[in-house]
């Protein structure tokens, strides 16, 4: 795992490039504490600071091929390089190291862009061939690791945190309505925003290749949900459940140095953890969150899974002091406003996972979207059926969807939300029926800004665009949804790889494994009703699993929101209430901003509902997003004096430039 940038093209005079450089990957330097090495070419420079994991002495970076002509920078782990380093060994390639990076460049040279659907694995990565004067740009399936591109002086920059570009001369930060009215009303960036004027995300399964000031763009991989038909029995579909998830954490597992797990006390994680130990060698470290607030916590859980597999456990309690201290630092390595503090205390665990000298954890992200956890996707199912049922199945179906909302609780409960459903079942909303009562919580949002105009206009052209998207079934729309919005736009960005990687911890998740996501989406609601959330996870581990862990029903995690504010620092209100600051960010409604703002601190936190507490945790993180980026305030946490390895393969004309 590490952290790459980069340029290519522009007219800085070539003895800066190395103090650019040193600058670019200082301000990500948390990605690989271990090592800083960068690439000099003909108009090109590119780097990489390395969290060491595999290949600890021979596997620094950037790696050129033997010949010279081509120079990799590459962020991730290819889970499936053993296999591939074989296979290039049987076609004539020899290896000087024993990384996984030597693989991706062989494979690149081998197959071109034909090794990415080879790939098994979470990566960003760069390669330079500096025959053609190319630059190569790529990303992962899923969207596990990031790369933001930017043009600016006729360049193009490139980083793994956009932080990297307050570095480059002249750069400046700029919010961009319309993305930030489209993140505010989706909850999170879609794949090619980044917030910012002039920054784009590369889309997840996407590529770029740069030739001057030319930009070919292409995609290598589209999610999959209508594949071949798998297991035709129930036991059948639960044996290849358990297979291919056992082979997925195995891969996984590959490293130099100790692997430990993220155990929350949830499904996921437990069956991850429930592999991880069978495999492992040694005690597995397992590290959770815990709260001081009952309404958020798992403990009891967790206890259980620890005492169950026997595991070394490490819990981070934290508080709402802790959350709201936290809370800027943790919005600086975001780079994206946020909807809700949950980042926060994964934040602190990270920095504790790291303290106890751990740089991997496997972690549970992507067995929802796979095997239909969440309640949305009941929601859809309900919704869509909606018409062809009387009011009693109505009503049963009712209390199988929201378990853990208080509102829920309850006949008289379930009755008072007849009435919402019933708004939502017909589509008002091209293409996106099954999050459209979600993104009522968004349209308010919305109203923070200044002339937010159609908020969901980015996400239905998103889907517009999609290839066979208009011939998936509801729930299949509502996965590829939760896949493409806050799957890759916060759980793996902003709660996951940004707060594991800002203390040099590497996150992998084996439910995003592309065989055993193909398998999920040709087994899911095949042998089940589609009201008990991922029914064959339960059954495939309720055999080796505590049955309080699957017995209980879906318990999203969660942590306190604008309540932690309020009742730890009500001095907040001043922050988002200072005029200067609301003119200065320039697009906020004020008027609306302070109503909203005072209504949450003098209202009890109890009555402040969902819509308001997302609402006040996009406000608060783009304040700070303002602090950070637009004033600049993060330019100056970069350590001013990093040790960088430098290879310069520049030309002497170009030197004499």
């Amino acid at each position: 795992m590490c952290g790459i940038a980069g340029f290519h093209g522009g007219q800085l005079p070539p003895p800066s490039y190395d103090d650019v450089m040193r600058g670019m990957l200082a301000q990500i330097e948390h990605r690989g504490p271990d090592e800083a090495s960068c690439f000099l070419g003909d108009g090109l420079a590119m780097g990489t600071v390395r969290l060491s994991i595999i290949d600890l002495a021979t596997g620094s970076q950037p790696l050129g091929s033997a010949d010279g002509r081509y120079w990799l920078c590459y962020n991730g782990e290819l889970y499936n390089y053993i296999e591939l380093r074989e296979e290039l060994k049987r076609r004539g390639f020899a290896f000087r190291t024993e990384s996984d990076t030597e693989v991706v460049l062989n494979a690149w040279i081998a197959w071109g862009r034909d090794c990415l659907p080879r790939f098994n694995g979470a990566f960003a990565f760069a390669v330079h061939d500096t025959v053609t004067g190319e630059l190569h740009l790529v990303r992962d399936r899923f969207g596990k690791r990031p790369l933001y591109m930017a043009r600016h002086d006729g360049a193009w920059l490139f980083a793994s945190e956009m932080k990297a570009f307050l570095a480059y001369p002249g750069f400046e930060f700029a919010f961009d309505p319309d993305q930030l009215a489209s993140i505010f009303a989706t909850w999170a960036p879609l794949p090619h925003q980044s917030g910012y004027r002039g920054i784009e995300q590369l889309p997840n399964g996407s590529w770029a290749t740069l030739r001057g000031d030319h930009v070919e763009r292409g995609r290598w991989a589209g999610l999959e949900l209508r594949g071949e038909p798998g297991p035709a029995t129930e036991d059948e579909a639960i044996e290849a459940v358990r297979a291919e998830l056992d082979r997925a954490v195995a891969v996984r597992l590959r490293s130099d140095v100790e692997v430990g797990v993220y155990a929350s006390g949830g499904l996921d994680s437990s069956i991850v953890a429930h592999l991880a130990a069978r495999h492992t060698g040694r005690r597995l470290r397992t590290f959770s969150v815990q709260f001081e607030d009952a309404e958020f916590d798992e403990s009891a859980e967790q206890a259980e899974i620890v005492d169950r597999l026997g595991t070394e456990h490490t819990a981070v309690r934290v508080s709402d002091t802790d959350v709201v201290d936290a809370f800027p630092e943790a919005v600086r390595h975001a780079e994206v406003p946020a909807f809700r503090t949950a980042f926060v205390p994964m934040y602190l665990l990270a920095e504790e996972v790291r303290r106890q000298g751990v740089k991997v954890v496997l972690s549970g992200e992507g067995a929802d979207e796979a095997f239909l956890g969440y309640g949305i996707f009941k929601d859809t199912r309900l919704l869509a059926s909606w018409n062809d049922l009387d009011e009693a199945t109505r009503l049963r179906r009712m209390g199988q969807l929201h378990p853990y909302l208080r509102h829920f609780n309850g006949e008289d409960g379930h009755r008072r939300m007849l009435g919402l459903y019933q708004q939502f079942t017909e589509e008002r909303l091209p293409g996106l029926f099954s999050h459209q009562m979600r993104f009522q919580n968004g349209r308010f949002a919305a109203r923070l800004l200044k002339n937010p105009g159609d908020p969901f206009a980015a996400v239905r052209r998103l889907v517009a665009e999609e290839p066979g998207y208009g011939e998936l079934t509801p729930v299949q729309k509502a996965q590829w949804l939760e896949y493409h919005t806050l799957l890759a736009g916060y759980l793996l960005s902003t709660q996951g790889e940004r707060m594991a990687l800002a203390h040099g911890v590497e996150n992998r998740c084996p439910f995003l494994d592309p065989a055993v996501v193909r398998l999920a989406a040709s087994v899911n609601l095949r042998f089940d009703d589609g009201f008990d959330e991922k029914y064959l996870l339960k059954r495939a581990y309720a055999d080796v699993l505590p049955e309080r862990v699957v017995a209980k029903g879906k318990f999203p995690y969660r942590a306190p929101d604008s309540a932690a504010f309020v009742r730890s620092r009500p001095d907040h209100r001043d922050l988002l209430l200072d005029q200067d600051t609301l003119d200065d960010i320039g697009v906020l409604e004020p008027r609306f901003v302070r109503a909203f703002v005072n209504r949450v601190f003098d209202s009890p936190p109890e009555r402040i509902g969902t819509k308001e507490n997302q609402a006040f945790v996009l406000l608060s993180s783009l304040v700070w997003l303002h602090h950070w980026y637009v004033k600049r305030a993060g330019a100056e946490r970069a350590p001013k004096d990093l040790p960088l390895n430098v290879v310069d393969r520049r030309s002497d004309s170009a030197l004499s430039v």
